[in-house]
C-alpha cells in the first residue's frame, strides 16, 4: 500500500497484477450494487414496461385483425419474466454507474492531463448507449410485425412470453453497446493502444463487422431496419476517428514542441564556455 501511495504521489500509473485484479473486484463489486438497488425501480415499473414491449402486438390485432397471443409455457415463466423485465430495467438505468466504473478501471493507466477527459467519456458514453437501446427500440416493432407477417393469416400466431422478452432485450443491449464502442476506441487511443491512423485504416473491416452485427440483431429479411442500425454506429466509427486523429496530432505537435525546447538547452549547455 506504501509503495501504491508513493507511485500515485509520483504520478506514476503502474500497478501489479494483484492490484489490478483487486481494482477490478472492486468497479464489478460497485456495479452490481447499483444494479441491485435499482433492480427494487424496475420491479415496480415492470408492469408498464411489459406493457410497452407488446404495443406492436396490439397495433398488429388492431390494424391488421392478425390474432396474436403472449403464451406462458409453465407456471414459473410469467414470474421469470418479470424479474427478467425488473433486471433489464435496472441495467438501464445503472448504466451511468457501470459505465463509469469500466472509465475508472482504465483510468490508472492514464496521465492527469488525459483524466480530464473523463467528463466527455461521460457526456457522450451514457446517452450513445441509451441512444442505442431506443434505435433497438423503435425498430423492434418492424421486426415483430415481419416476423409474423411469415405466418399464415389464418393461424394464430401463439408467442411464447420468454422468447419474446428475450429478442427486444438483446436486440436493445446489443444496439446500445454497439453505439458506445466508439467512445471506447477514443479511449484506447487516449491511452496509447491505438492510434488515429489505425482505426481510420480499418474503416473496411469496420464497416463489414457493423454490417454484420446489424444483420445478427435484425431478421435478414429486414434490410430497411438492419440499415437504420448500421448507418448511425458507421458515422459513429468515422467519428471516433476523427476524435483520434485529432488527438494524435496534438500529442506529435506537443512532443515536438518539447523535443525542441530539450535540443535548444542542450545546445545552449555545450556552448557555455564553463
Amino acid at each position: 500500500m506504501v509503495a501504491k501511495k508513493k507511485r500515485r504521489e509520483r504520478g506514476e500509473a503502474r500497478m501489479s497484477l494483484a492490484e489490478h485484479f483487486i481494482e477490478l473486484r472492486k468497479r464489478l463489486l460497485i456495479s452490481a450494487i447499483a444494479i441491485a438497488v435499482t433492480l427494487v425501480v424496475g420491479w415496480f415499473a415492470r408492469h408498464w414496461v411489459w406493457d410497452v414491449l407488446r404495443t406492436p402486438l396490439t397495433d398488429i390485432r388492431e390494424q391488421h385483425g392478425r390474432d396474436t397471443t403472449i403464451n406462458y409455457s409453465d407456471v414459473a415463466s410469467a414470474f421469470d419474466l418479470q424479474v427478467q423485465i425488473a433486471l433489464f430495467i435496472a441495467v438501464i438505468l445503472a448504466s451511468p454507474v457501470w459505465l463509469s466504473q469500466i472509465w475508472l478501471f482504465f483510468a490508472p493507466g492514464l496521465t492527469k492531463r488525459e483524466k480530464m477527459y473523463t467528463l466527455g467519456f461521460f457526456g457522450s458514453a451514457i446517452p450513445l448507449f441509451l441512444a442505442g437501446v431506443y434505435a433497438g427500440w423503435s425498430v423492434f416493432p418492424n421486426i415483430v410485425r415481419l416476423l409474423i407477417s411469415f405466418a399464415p393469416e389464418e393461424d394464430t400466431a401463439l408467442l411464447s412470453a420468454r422468447g419474446y422478452l428475450d429478442l427486444a432485450i438483446k436486440l436493445m443491449l446489443a444496439v446500445g453497446v454497439g453505439f458506445v464502442v466508439p467512445v471506447f476506441l477514443v479511449l484506447l487511443n487516449f491511452i496509447g493502444v491505438l492510434s488515429g491512423k489505425a482505426i481510420l485504416k480499418s474503416w473496411r473491416g469496420a464497416i463489414l463487422g457493423i454490417i454484420l452485427f446489424a444483420g445478427i440483431t435484425t431478421p435478414a429479411a429486414d434490410l430497411v431496419s438492419m440499415f437504420l442500425l448500421a448507418i448511425p454506429m458507421v458515422l459513429l466509427y468515422f467519428l471516433a476517428a476523427l476524435i483520434a486523429t485529432l488527438h494524435d496530432k496534438r500529442v506529435a505537435k506537443r512532443q515536438a514542441a518539447e523535443f525542441a525546447e530539450y535540443d535548444l538547452n542542450a545546445e545552449e549547455g555545450t556552448s557555455d564556455p564553463t
